[in-house]
């Protein structure tokens, strides 16, 4: 295991970066708040789960076996409202969204929690702690309902800098009289004609949105466990009054690290449904890879705001696209008879064939930078370029060398030291989530298929203006063939000439102007 020192964390509490250290040494208890599941999931959802996945796969590289709990919201206001708008069960809708977001987790390559609690199968760990919090004088009953007494915490606005004097009621919800303080939230709502409701020790009724979460966290993780994470709209008051009723129930609850992801905009501007600039995830991967949306959530910093655009979202299928060409023609060139060279080219010199320097340099440098700006805050942001990049084209000039004639002593270094840059291309890409279960070959495929649809095209229309531009040559019609390249490179399709052969690739369109990707339905504005 890396040192627990390398690694550092900020900490939304203390609003500082920190050594991460666990409670127990070489295990983590990891929290992170889901998603509430009556929609499709959007690009704020992707962006959470995303980082957060990265954070899992980089605990556990760091040889922490890590507990990862990431709940469901199945019981809320905002899918009863949408089932009674659907003449759906509450409960049927929620788990079709749960399943829907499973799918798009999968796409995304983000590896499945350790656990996946929903709250409609926790209603006993609810109530118990809502039981134990009145018990211990924090919350009190009114006509079946249960309130939270932000008065009883002492330490109230710790995480968000909030201030109970600062706190002006009928701002979030309607002001309710029956409180003592307007400030005051529901741990048990009581039970409304046609919503979904179970019994309790105050009468039926439902959980508050904010229990939820310290009761699965403490099933899962216990009251003390290290990280709980969501996105920076959940601090208050949704972190917040977690912190209140965990300690409320428990005076040793505690969680060393908050941390959040920023906000996601588009073109600059917040997105709303008002805006008409919301989208799903579905809808970004119809016209693009999930895995060019993985690459776009993570190129900037997690705790930054992050801005969407077109532009943007093509800088990062191309970069893919460039990765993953990169690494097959690598494999191509790498090919069992040649690795089987390499062997035997060992064993008959009676000695290991060495990497190059560069290549060592290169590597070094690699594991380096990706080490340090991963340990610093998982600054994910700054490691797909410097080294990274200039290890592919490494790879890259290697392989035109590898062409030419060499010595064979010559020959099997530079194969052996392909073999070994390629090889911490590839763990970096992992960690990153960028790393497909698919061939490379495949993906490829997979990024010129999204590329043809976003252009319009099918691949047969691209191979016959190809003909097309071959035979203007063919007459010397110059202008006719530039101006076939020309138009398809606007709508994303480069044509590469390749000794007597001309293929394509997607590339970014020179005159980017297409709007994002079109909505296809309504959907409400971003729940937090």
């Amino acid at each position: 295991m890396a040192k627990e020192e390398e690694f550092r964390v900020y900490n939304s509490l203390t609003q500082q970066k920190e050594i991460f250290k666990p409670h127990k040494p070489g295990s983590v208890g990891m929290y992170v708040c889901g998603v509430t599941a009556y929609d499709l999931s959007h690009l704020g959802h992707a962006r959470a789960a995303v980082n957060f996945d990265v954070l899992f796969r980089y605990l556990q590289h760091l040889g922490y076996q890590v507990t990862y709990v990431r709940n469901f919201t199945d019981v809320d206001d905002k899918i009863i409202r949408r089932a009674n708008e659907l003449g759906e069960d509450p409960l049927s809708l929620s788990n079709r969204f749960c399943q829907e977001y499973v799918v798009d987790m999968a796409d995304l390559l983000c590896l499945p929690p350790t656990h996946e609690p929903r709250v409609s199968d926790h209603m006993e760990q609810i109530k118990d702690m809502i039981t134990q919090i009145i018990n211990n004088d924090c919350a009190y009953t009114v006509d079946g309902d249960v309130f939270f007494a932000v008065d009883k915490s002492l330490n109230y606005g710790q995480l968000s800098g909030q201030k109970l004097e600062n706190n002006r009621a009928g701002e979030r919800v309607a002001v309710d009289s029956r409180k003592r303080n307007p400030a005051d939230f529901a741990l048990w709502k009581a039970a409304k004609p046609g919503e979904p409701s179970w019994d309790s020790p105050w009468g039926p009724g439902r959980p508050g949105w904010h229990i939820e979460c310290s009761a699965m966290s403490a099933q899962y993780l216990s009251f003390q466990f290290d990280i709980h994470g969501g996105g920076i709209d959940l601090i208050f008051p949704h972190h917040e009054n977690e912190i209140a009723q965990s300690c409320a129930a428990c005076q040793e609850s505690r969680v060393s690290y908050w941390m959040h992801n920023g906000h996601v905009t588009n073109n600059n501007e917040k997105m709303s449904k008002s805006l008409g600039n919301f989208f799903t995830i579905r809808e970004i991967t119809r016209l693009y890879h999930p895995l060019a949306l993985r690459h776009f959530l993570i190129s900037a910093h997690y705790r930054s705001p992050l801005n969407y655009t077109v532009l943007q979202l093509e800088s990062s299928s191309d970069a893919v696209y460039y990765i993953y060409q990169t690494l097959e023609d690598c494999r191509d060139a790498l090919s069992p008879s040649q690795e089987g060279s390499l062997k035997e080219g060992s064993e008959q010199k009676g000695k290991t064939v060495r990497v190059s320097p560069v290549a060592q340099e290169c590597i070094s440098k690699l594991h380096s930078e990706f080490k340090t700006k991963m340990s610093d805050d998982l600054n994910t942001a700054q490691i797909l370029t410097g080294a990274f990049q200039e290890a592919l084209k490494f790879i890259n000039s290697s392989l035109t060398m590898l062409k030419k004639k060499q010595q064979k002593q010559q020959q099997l270094s530079m194969i052996q030291s392909l073999v070994e840059v390629e090889k911490e291309v590839k763990e970096v890409l992992n960690i990153l989530g960028l790393l497909s279960s698919c061939t490379f070959v495949e993906v490829l495929q997979q990024l010129k298929d999204k590329a043809l649809k976003r252009a319009g095209l099918e691949e047969n229309d691209v191979l016959h203006l190809i003909e097309e531009r071959a035979l203007a040559r063919k007459n010397k019609d110059f202008s006719k063939s530039d101006q076939i390249r020309a138009d398809l490179t606007v709508k994303g399709i480069a044509l590469m000439d390749v000794g007597k052969e001309t293929i394509w690739r997607p590339c970014v369109p020179v005159e980017l102007e297409q709007p994002a990707p079109p909505v296809e339905q309504e959907h409400e504005a971003l729940p937090v």
